[in-house]
């Protein structure tokens, strides 16, 4: 399989780098890290998507005011998954499957430019989006942004077992080459997604983690903005550092062979396409 790392959408939050480590500026750079796999037999697969175009012509109709705000959100449609996979070379109906680590309004929203695409999540996270119960979560789930949720695939959270992490559900069709990775804490039915590569394995983790500090070594190093970011996102404190910790542990494990990256690490993104 071939992977182009894509992203989907900035975020420019007031801080600069008090949250990504690294800006200048008054204003952070945080990125929306998607992947486009090309597959031999299933077609073009899309994990995460992003923002979308609509997100992008008509914010204010598909986005809360609330994180339009906070996140200082570019409005940019040369981001949009849609418009990078026509540069390169493909059509929208090619992407025949998404994959979404969970429904978040800058993980789902470019859902409605891919109508022809199945989507596939934990059904966890669906129920958790479509139940919105409670103030916070009618700013981050935008049913708005996908049109409707019918034909959907919700995989239970029961399955096999991937480096220590259980109840893994490799995807419909797509043999064990593509597998979602329950990681819950941010959200319900937050999940990872696993792709074998190589020798190894890609692991798409979401927002399980926001900062390249916060993997790879022994302690949490993240950023003060990133920090209460992640408290203020996350759905079930317990679960969401539990799952942190022993993702951290697999990510010190050279013998596992298993390359892993957040969503909003503009570092992380340009490494792995340095690398790519």
């Amino acid at each position: 399989m071939r992977i182009h790392h894509l992203n989907c959408g900035c975020m420019c939050p007031v801080g600069g780098a008090l949250y990504d480590g690294f800006s200048k500026g008054a204003v952070a750079h945080l990125v929306c890290h998607c992947l486009l796999v090309e597959t031999d037999r299933h077609g073009l697969v899309l994990v995460d998507t992003g923002f979308g175009l609509r997100d992008m012509q008509r914010p204010a109709d598909r986005l809360s005011g609330f994180f339009r705000a906070m996140n200082n959100i570019r409005y940019d449609e040369s981001l949009t998954a849609v418009k990078q996979i026509i540069a390169l070379g493909f059509r929208p109906e090619d992407v025949r499957h998404i994959v979404l680590t969970h429904l978040d309004f800058d993980h789902a929203g470019g859902i409605s430019d891919f109508p022809q695409a199945r989507i596939h999540l934990l059904q966890k996270e669906l129920d958790s989006a479509t139940t919105q119960q409670g103030w916070l979560r009618r700013q981050r789930y935008r049913p708005q942004q996908w049109n409707s949720d019918n034909g959907w695939r919700g995989y239970p959270s029961a399955g096999e077992s991937w480096h220590g992490f259980n109840a893994v559900r490799a995807i419909d069709d797509l043999n064990d080459e593509i597998l979602l990775v329950p990681l819950p804490g941010h959200t319900l039915g937050h999940a990872g997604v696993a792709i074998r590569h190589g020798d190894g394995w890609l692991l798409h983790g979401g927002d399980a983690w926001f900062y390249r500090g916060e993997m790879y070594q022994p302690e949490r190093h993240c950023t003060p903005g990133l920090r209460f970011y992640q408290w203020l996102m996350r759905s079930d404190t317990g679960a969401w550092q539990h799952n942190q910790q022993r993702l951290r542990e697999l990510s010190l494990n050279a013998e596992a062979k298993v390359t892993m990256f957040c969503s909003h690490d503009a570092r992380e993104l340009e490494a792995l396409r340095q690398r790519r």
